[in-house]
């Protein structure tokens, strides 16, 4: 099998498992110097493959002004299904007599900064999968920010994408809905300390047990609504 057929074979499996997004991107071009992943996992394995999951608008839309049990279930079963898909992706990888690391979808390593052990934001910017919006997240131009992210990390040969050349342009619809007032006009201007305020007040008024929000997720659906 040549490259260009087993990189559609790829693709082929993640969208039967309904990957809306599919993108690639090279960790030379990401930067990585606060990842908690030995430096050496980037030089052995180079490529970087971003994957999305869509969110459903109908679990968002019964939020109201703070998150709920319903959104943090459906949360974490899309997140259960990225983990997954990137897992079997790596056994097919391997199978083929490729190397290949999964990272999880949603696994925080240091809690009070948020981060993870590497930026799925960062891979799917590269890829071309969407910009990063006014409320931190990536923005795709069909979905908004109504996905989730995963990454697999690889040494076998893909051609990358590129950034989108785009932003958020007039819309603000972010802006009004966000609780904590941490969204501003531009998206390195978002108060990160404000947000993660909030989502620590949500956990002690037990509306939900882990720090999420989905406000903004709700107000930025993107072109398919």
């Amino acid at each position: 099998m040549s490259l260009i057929q087993l990189r559609a074979e790829l693709e082929s499996f993640c969208r039967n498992r309904g990957v809306v997004a599919f993108g690639v991107a090279e960790t030379r071009d990401i930067n990585t110097t606060d990842s908690f992943l030995p430096a050496e996992t980037f030089t052995r394995l180079p490529y970087c493959i971003s994957l999305a999951l869509r969110l459903s608008g109908e679990v968002l839309n019964t939020l109201s002004d703070h998150p709920t049990p319903l959104y943090e279930h459906h949360y974490r079963q899309v997140n259960f299904a990225l983990d997954r898909i990137a897992l079997e992706l790596t056994w097919k990888l391997q199978q083929a007599g490729y190397n290949a690391l999964p990272i999880p979808a949603s696994q925080i390593v240091d809690w009070e900064n948020q981060r993870a052990h590497l930026s799925h934001k960062r891979v799917a910017l590269a890829a071309g999968i969407g910009w990063l919006g006014r409320n931190n997240l990536i923005v795709t131009p069909e979905l908004g920010s109504q996905v989730r992210l995963v990454t697999v990390l690889t040494d076998f040969p893909l051609d990358p994408g590129a950034p989108l050349q785009q932003d958020c342009g007039s819309c603000y619809n972010c802006l009004a809905v966000c609780p904590a007032q941490a969204i501003k006009e531009k998206p390195e201007e978002f108060d990160h300390h404000a947000c993660m305020e909030k989502l620590k007040e949500f956990q002690r008024q037990r509306f939900v047990n882990q720090f999420i929000c989905g406000l903004c997720v709700r107000a930025c659906p993107g072109q398919t609504r």
